[in-house]
């Protein structure tokens, strides 16, 4: 299977602020899977900051929304975030079930859907 991006949709009663204990781990997981991890602890550590603030006050974050072969995108109009790739490959869906995972298991109620436009079964 590819697709082009993966969307973590929150269940109805799921706030920003769940994804709080989970997202220093979920950030480090996506740029290390995706061989974007900055060579400067400190830049990735400013990444988890500002985004934790946000959570933390159960606002949307900004996510990782650099130049790269990835981004991990929080949309205003919805709740959820997503991943999306720069080309179509089974690696966005790889990483995406994989952050599926990490979200499950810390208890995070998603449902993971995918880019309809550019799903393929391989």
């Amino acid at each position: 299977m590819k697709a082009t991006s993966g969307h973590f949709v929150f269940k109805k009663n799921t706030s920003y602020k769940d994804l709080a204990k989970i997202f220093p781990e979920l950030l480090k997981t996506f740029l290390e899977e995706t061989d974007q991890l900055p060579e400067d602890e400190d830049v990735l550590q400013m990444f988890i900051y500002l985004n934790q603030v946000e959570l933390e006050r159960d606002r949307k974050p900004e996510g990782y929304n650099r130049k790269g072969k990835m981004r991990l995108v929080f949309p205003i109009n919805r709740k959820e975030f997503y991943i999306r790739g720069t080309s179509k490959g089974g690696e966005v869906v790889r990483v995406a079930e994989k952050l599926s995972r990490m979200l499950t298991k810390a208890g995070v109620a998603h449902d993971l859907e995918w880019d309809a436009l550019s799903f393929i079964e391989e």
